[in-house]
C-alpha cells in the first residue's frame, strides 16, 4: 500500500520549553568526514582535538592512533592513494601540526588528496601565547592547495567541504584546516549548522579538454613510426588503467611506467617495457608523457629528443613547464586516453601493424639489457647483492601483493627489477623523496584493503624514522611483510660522497651501525628473522607470510654494491 505523508495533526507536539537539538563542533567535523565517505582517521591525541574523537565514535569512523604525527599524515596520504577517496589526519596544535608538515608536503608533491585538521587555542586567547599556539595556516599555505582557519562552529562542515573540493581541483593535493578548541567544543542549534548534503557539491572532473586537440593527437599517433608513451601516477589517480591499456594495445605503442603508474600493464605484456626507456626515448619520433611532470625524474624534459613531444596532465600549470611541447592536453588523463583511442582507431588502417618492427627492436634491446644483468641478479655471493634481494621479492609477489618501497639505494635497485602484477600495487613516496613512508603506507593499505598482502621494502636508515609504529600495526592487527635491506649505511648518500670526495670520506655522517631489526620485531611480539644467505630469502618470506603477523626480515646486503640509478645521479658529478 502506498504511504502518505503524515498530517501536521499526527506529528508529536513539542513543548515550547523543550531545548532545541544541539551539536558540537567536533561532531560536525565527524559528520562532514562521513559525508566524504571517510571511514578512518589517523591521529595522535591532544587536548585541542578530543571532541572530534567523540564525534567520530558516534559516526562509526575508525580512529587509528599512531606514535608520531608524521605517520598520521603519511597514512592519510597512503589511504587516499589506495582508495581514491580523500584521506584524513587529525593532530593537535603546535608541535602536533608541525610534526605533520613533512607528510603534508609529501602529499603535495605526490598529488595526493588528503585533509589535515590541526588544533588551535581558543579565539579569546588569540595572539596571547596560548598553549601550542603557532601560525599554522601561514606555514601550511605553500604546501597545500587550500589552507584556512575555521572561526565559527556553524561553518565547520561547510569549510571542510570547501577544503575537500579544493583537494580535487585540477591535479589533486592536500588541504589544511585549523580549528580552535573553543570552536570544536561549542554546541550550536543543529538547525543553524551548515552541513552540505553528501554528493551534492561536486562537479564532474572527467574532462577531455579541447576535442580538437584529441583529434590532433589521434592524427599524430596514426602517422607516427616510432611512438612511445610513459604512463605516470595520474593514470592510477584517475583510475584510468583500462583506458591506458586499450591505448597501448589498440595503437600498438610501447609503454613505460613510473611511480603509481607501475602495474598498468602486467609483467610480460607485449606492450610493456621496463629497462629500455632511455633507448626508446632516444630513437622515438613521438613521445607521449601522461601524468608525469618534467621534473628531476624526467631530467626536466631535456632528454626527450623526439621531434614531437605531447604532454597529458590533470594540471594546466604542469603542461609545458621546463620544456616546450608540441601539444598539451589538460583534463582527466584516463578520459583523454580513451577519447584518443576512439578517435584514432577508426583511421589506423595498417598504421598499428607497421610499428611492429619498432616493438620488436625494443623487445630485443630489453632482453639484451636483462641478460647482461642476470649474473648479478642470480649471484649467490655473501653479503647479498641488493639486485638479488629485489629479484627474490619480485618472484615472491603475487597478483594480490601491494609493494611499498621506502628507502634510497635499496629501493632504487628494486625499481628496475620489481614489477607489480596489478595496477595500484606499487607505492613509493613520490617526487619529494621522503623517507619513512613505509610503515604508514602499509598501515593505510592494510586498513583499506585487508584482503591484500602488503610487502614493504625498507632501507635500514628509512625504517628507523617511523619504525616505532610497527607497534601500531600490532595493536590493530594489521599483518604485513617487512623486509629491511640492511647494509648499515645511508648508502645512497654514501655512494655520492665516495664519488665526490673519495672513499676515505665516504662514511662520514651516514654510518648507522649493525642493527638487528628482526629482534625489534620480536620485541614487539611480531615475526622477525635474519637472513645472510640469498638462498634463504624466499623461505624466510614464506614463513613471514604464514605467520599472519607484522614482520621484519632483516636481510644483510652488500654495502659496496650500489644501484645503477644511484651511480648515475647528477648531483654528485
Amino acid at each position: 500500500m502506498a504511504q502518505t505523508a503524515p498530517r501536521a495533526a499526527d506529528l508529536p507536539k513539542l513543548d515550547a520549553d523543550q531545548p532545541a537539538a544541539t551539536i558540537s563542533g567536533g561532531h560536525l567535523v565527524a559528520k562532514a568526514l562521513k559525508n566524504e565517505g571517510i571511514d578512518v582517521i589517523f591521529t595522535l591525541c591532544g587536548g585541542h582535538i578530543i571532541d572530534i574523537y567523540d564525534g567520530c565514535t558516534d559516526e562509526g569512523i575508525k580512529i587509528i592512533d599512531v606514535r608520531h604525527e608524521q605517520v598520521a599524515a603519511h597514512a592519510a596520504d597512503g589511504y587516499a592513494r589506495v582508495t581514491g577517496k580523500p584521506g584524513c589526519a587529525v593532530v593537535t596544535a603546535g608541535p602536533g601540526t608541525t610534526d605533520a608538515i613533512t607528510g603534508v608536503a609529501n602529499a603535495f608533491r605526490a598529488e595526493s588528496p588528503m585533509l589535515l585538521i590541526g588544533g588551535q587555542g581558543a579565539l579569546n586567547q588569540h595572539k596571547m601565547g596560548s598553549l601550542q599556539d603557532l601560525p599554522h595556516v601561514e606555514m601550511m599555505k605553500p604546501i597545500t592547495k587550500f589552507a584556512s582557519n575555521v572561526v565559527t562552529t556553524e561553518r565547520i562542515a561547510d569549510m571542510m567541504a570547501m577544503a575537500f573540493r579544493e583537494s580535487f581541483n585540477g591535479a589533486y593535493g592536500p588541504s589544511f584546516l585549523e580549528i580552535g578548541r573553543d570552536i570544536l567544543d561549542a554546541k550550536i542549534p543543529l538547525e543553524s549548522a551548515v552541513i552540505p548534503r553528501p554528493g551534492h557539491y561536486r562537479a564532474s572532473t572527467k574532462s577531455i579538454g579541447d576535442p580538437n586537440d584529441i583529434e590532433k593527437l589521434a592524427d599524430i599517433l596514426v602517422h607516427a613510426e616510432r611512438p612511445a608513451v610513459l604512463f605516470g601516477q595520474q593514470v592510477w589517480t584517475t583510475r584510468g588503467t583500462d583506458a591506458a591499456r586499450a591505448f597501448a594495445r589498440t595503437l600498438n605503442i610501447p609503454a613505460f611506467m613510473n611511480g603509481a603508474g607501475r602495474g598498468t600493464l602486467p609483467p610480460g605484456d607485449p606492450h610493456g617495457f621496463q629497462l629500455t626507456r632511455s633507448y626508446a626515448f632516444g630513437k622515438a619520433d613521438v613521445i607521449v608523457i601522461v601524468g608525469t611532470p618534467f621534473d628531476f625524474r624526467m631530467s626536466y624534459g631535456k632528454r626527450l629528443k623526439a621531434k614531437t613531444v605531447v604532454q597529458i596532465d590533470m594540471s594546466y600549470a604542469t603542461v609545458g613547464k621546463n620544456r616546450d611541447i608540441s601539444l598539451g592536453l589538460v583534463g582527466d588523463v584516463g578520459a583523454i586516453l580513451a577519447a584518443v583511442t576512439q578517435a584514432a582507431s577508426g583511421r589506423l588502417g595498417n598504421g598499428a601493424s607497421k610499428r611492429q618492427p619498432w616493438i620488436d627492436e625494443l623487445r630485443a634491446e630489453e632482453k639484451k639489457l636483462y641478460d647482461a644483468r642476470l649474473p648479478t641478479i642470480l649471484n649467490d655471493s655473501i653479503p647479498i647483492h641488493p639486485l638479488r634481494l629485489a629479484y627474490e621479492l619480485n618472484e615472491f609477489m603475487t597478483e594480490n601483493t601491494v609493494f611499498i618501497g621506502d628507502g634510497g639505494d635499496v629501493v632504487t635497485s628494486a625499481g628496475g627489477v620489481v614489477q607489480p602484477k596489478s595496477p595500484g600495487h606499487w607505492m613509493d613516496p613520490g617526487p619529494l623523496g621522503t623517507l619513512g613512508v613505509g610503515v604508514p603506507f602499509a598501515m593505510a593499505s592494510k586498513l583499506a584493503q585487508p584482503e591484500k598482502e602488503v610487502l614493504c621494502l625498507f632501507g635500514d636508515g628509512t625504517f628507523s624514522l617511523t619504525g616505532w609504529d610497527f607497534q601500531t600495526m600490532m595493536r590493530f592487527n594489521l599483518p604485513f611483510i617487512g623486509v629491511v635491506g640492511n647494509n648499515s649505511f645511508m648508502n645512497q648518500i654514501r655512494a655520492g660522497q665516495i664519488m665526490k670526495y673519495g672513499k676515505e670520506k665516504g662514511d662520514i655522517g651516514n654510518y648507522l651501525g649493525d642493527v638487528k631489526y628482526d629482534l625489534f620485531a620480536k620485541m614487539l611480539d611480531g615475526y622477525g628473522e635474519e637472513v645472510r644467505d640469498p638462498r634463504d630469502i624466499r623461505p624466510a618470506l614464506q614463513r613471514a607470510r604464514e605467520s599472519g603477523l607484522p614482520s621484519l626480515i632483516n636481510v644483510w646486503i652488500d654495502e659496496n654494491a650500489f644501484a645503477p640509478g644511484t651511480m648515475n645521479q647528477t648531483m654528485y658529478k
